[in-house]
């Protein structure tokens, strides 16, 4: 999994990348690398077959989504292609429509794929982006966009034509919304079916265009859309909102609107999958003796009790002090807390009297109105330097 490529790499898109212009990157590829236009190269087959894994996932709306969200550990345990087809990849549906496009008659497209261009197609998806605070991805929060949506003309209806007229059927294709292109190949004479260019593949053409909409059938719509954003999501994962996208072709369903969330760092908190990590100062008195102390956690301050004679860097869990699943409420991370001594920069005079005291106890220093004339030894003072008793 780690030498794949990235699969708007391989077709040469965009992350943004529309589904047409998807599918436009894949049949260039397609036609560039296919085994039948390059005989015994092992080098174009293997790409052939990179493109056709990542137009399966990128041409499926919810496998681009998870691809999206999680990359190919979307697909580590089963693969994203699944059974049959060439090179373990289904090429009975779309796919096939692609190598029909590409290559006519060769793999089973031609003219038996007349009028798909006419059935009910899902719309495109639509992006967008937000950004929240860290605090924001622990607990879930509500966000509202505003975006530009494509909305039906109530001049023309949606059919885009001029009030008092209707669509007619296109001449060129004679309604099918395709034509047929046969031209000389190193294979012989080969068929091309391809969406009609006078029509878009609708088979329709409108003579007289409706002025509000420029004969599309919708216009663009500023809406306010309210994007709940779930406990636990983690910066550059996606939110999808159903049915927010592009307007659908032929009456089909309209895409999806999939929102971008940007998590802002936090001053004192450090994530890494569903644990939290952050240090926590305490004194060497607190180390030394051991005491209860204040730790923030996401969920605010905490008392934990730290035991005598800890030593710094010291490592501690919060169980269950973590971030919570986007999917399952009942699991939680944990929070690590590294505890640090921290040795003051400025002391008054008692408190520097009551160390001296202390190194005296220690041994490490001797004291000056003790009548011990014992020579002194040296010592590891606890600032790091040599001492001499």
């Amino acid at each position: 999994m780690a030498d794949k490529r990235d699969y708007y790499e391989v077709l040469g898109v965009s992350k943004t990348a529309s589904e047409d212009e998807i599918k436009r990157g894949y049949r260039k590829v397609a036609k560039k690398y296919h085994p039948d236009m390059n005989p015994g190269d092992k080098n174009a087959e293997e790409k052939f077959k990179e493109a056709a894994e990542a137009y399966e996932v990128l041409s499926d709306p919810e496998k681009r989504a998870k691809y999206d969200q999680f990359g190919h550990a979307a697909f580590e345990q089963g693969g994203a292609g699944g059974p049959g087809g060439f090179g373990g990849f289904d090429f009975s549906g779309d796919m096939g429509d692609i190598f029909g496009d590409i290559f006519g008659d060769m793999f089973g497209g031609g003219r038996s794929r007349r009028g798909r261009q006419n059935q009910p197609r899902q719309g495109a998806n639509l992006r967008a982006a937000v950004r929240i605070t860290f605090d924001d991805s622990i607990r879930g929060v509500k966000k509202k966009l505003n975006i530009a949506l494509k909305e039906t003309c109530k001049t023309c209806g949606g059919n885009g034509c001029k009030p008092g007229t209707s669509p007619e059927s296109c001449p060129k294709c004679n309604g099918t919304g395709q034509v047929v292109y046969t031209q000389q190949s190193m294979f012989g004479m080969v068929q091309n079916v391809q969406p009609c260019p006078d029509c878009n593949g609708t088979g329709q053409f409108i003579r007289n265009k409706c002025s509000d909409c420029s004969g599309t059938g919708y216009v663009k719509v500023r809406k306010e859309i309210e994007v709940n954003i779930p406990a636990g999501i983690n910066n550059g994962q996606n939110v999808r909102i159903t049915g927010k996208g592009e307007p659908g072709i032929n009456g089909g369903p309209r895409g999806d609107l999939l929102v971008n969330v940007s998590v802002s760092r936090h001053p004192k908190f450090q994530r890494q999958d569903f644990d939290i990590f952050s240090t926590e100062s305490i004194t060497f008195s607190q180390a030394a003796l051991g005491a209860t102390i204040k730790i923030d956690t996401v969920d605010g301050p905490i008392d934990y009790t730290i035991k005598a004679g800890t030593q710094t860097d010291t490592r501690v869990r919060l169980k269950d002090k973590g971030v919570p699943s986007p999917t399952n409420k009942n699991l939680r991370g944990n929070h690590y807390v590294t505890l640090v001594v921290q040795v003051p920069e400025r002391m008054t005079e008692a408190q520097k009297e009551a160390l001296r005291q202390y190194q005296i106890a220690m041994g490490e220093v001797r004291d000056p109105n003790s009548s011990d004339s014992t020579e002194p030894t040296e010592k590891k003072g606890f600032f790091g330097g040599r001492k001499k008793k």
